[in-house]
């Protein structure tokens, strides 16, 4: 029998109508319980970590992945498998952090959630926490199928450094653009194992240092010199995650490029990952982003935001010298970017 602790942090699949203030309020794992008697006929051996209170996931820190990740590393010999159940606005974020500061993990990480309440007639919660359950507990000839950390949502199984919320209102609120589901679920789970990670051949380390003195530009047409400037004046700035158009591209203008290279003069890392969910970064491809490669620009392929920003925080946290950093970030740690291959 699979042992699996389920991390409860909150979320909307930790909310039940309340008949008496006729709104939805958050309750604890016991009435989770209450609302899903099917996880005792699973043959499941599982164990429970609360929250307590309940967060909601709009409220998510950095310090909280950093508590998460201590849950795991201290409990890892303990379980064959990890649930945790997290709110949906930030569950990319979640899972992307943990990728990165789970390294060599041996043992599936699913997160997951819902759209709505467990206690909704019609709630998605109920099937996306038993298969969840489901897939951390497989095994096929003793090894687990998703040795990573992932997000499973209305029957699809994404890595969870790929993943991205896209609606708000649809059970199928997650996609993964530029990866592959890990595996799919209908009347039997069909894992993709080519595209899973290989088991590791180390033992897990885990990493609890972030450094969260990173911001974020989004390029817009018409943005100003101002507000540009604003933006990358904040006091003991390390890192930038700049959103850019198609492949990479951004404003020309002296001024403009001028306030990026006075940034990376002054030894901040800054990360250029496209505004499209799908495609690639191409530095240099042209003219448009040429400008940007020659000042120092560091790639972030084709990482979704989420992605981008949590291994920046992460990379930065490792206090290492700035051109190895550099590196780091446009190298694939766990499966986070695919690298464009010059021909």
């Amino acid at each position: 029998m699979s042992k699996i602790l389920i991390i409860y942090t909150g979320g909307t699949v930790g909310m039940i109508y309340d008949e008496k203030t006729k709104a939805l309020r958050p309750i604890g794992f016991n009435e989770i319980r209450n609302n899903l008697p099917e996880l005792y006929r699973m043959g499941i051996d599982f164990y429970v970590y609360a929250f307590n209170p309940p967060i909601d996931s709009s409220d998510m820190q950095p310090e909280i992945w950093v508590e998460l990740a201590s849950i795991i590393e201290d409990r890892y010999d303990r379980y064959d498998g990890f649930v945790i159940l997290h709110g949906s606005d930030t569950m990319a974020f979640t899972a992307s952090a943990l990728s990165f500061m789970l390294e060599n993990l041996s043992k599936p990480v699913i997160l997951t959630g819902s759209q709505l309440p467990i206690g909704k007639i019609r709630t998605d919660a109920k099937e996306n926490i038993i298969t969840a359950m489901e897939i951390a507990s497989t095994r096929q000839n003793g090894d687990v199928m998703v040795p990573e950390v992932c997000i499973y949502f209305d029957f699809s199984l994404f890595r969870g450094n790929r993943s991205k919320k896209y609606n708000a209102e649809k059970f199928e609120a997650f996609y993964s653009m530029n990866y592959p589901p890990l595996a799919e679920a209908g009347i039997d789970i069909k894992y993709k194992r080519q595209s899973v990670l290989p088991q590791p051949a180390q033992p897990l380390k885990v990493h609890k240092h972030l450094d969260d003195n990173v911001t974020v530009l989004k390029v817009y047409p018409g943005i100003t010199r101002k507000a540009v400037e604003a933006i990358l004046s904040v006091t003991g700035l390390k890192g930038v995650v700049l959103e850019t158009f198609g492949n990479g591209n951004a404003n020309t203008q002296p001024w403009f490029i001028e306030s990026i290279k006075k940034v990376i003069d002054k030894g901040a890392i800054v990360v250029d990952i496209t505004q499209c969910d799908g495609g690639s970064v191409e530095l240099g491809k042209y003219e448009t982003s040429q400008y940007l490669k020659e000042i120092g620009v560091v790639s972030g392929h084709d990482m979704t935001f989420e992605a981008a920003i949590t291994k920046l925080m992460f990379v930065l946290g490792q206090d290492l010298p700035l051109e190895e950093a550099k590196r780091m970030i446009e190298t694939p740690l766990r499966g986070e970017l695919t690298p464009i291959t010059e021909e």
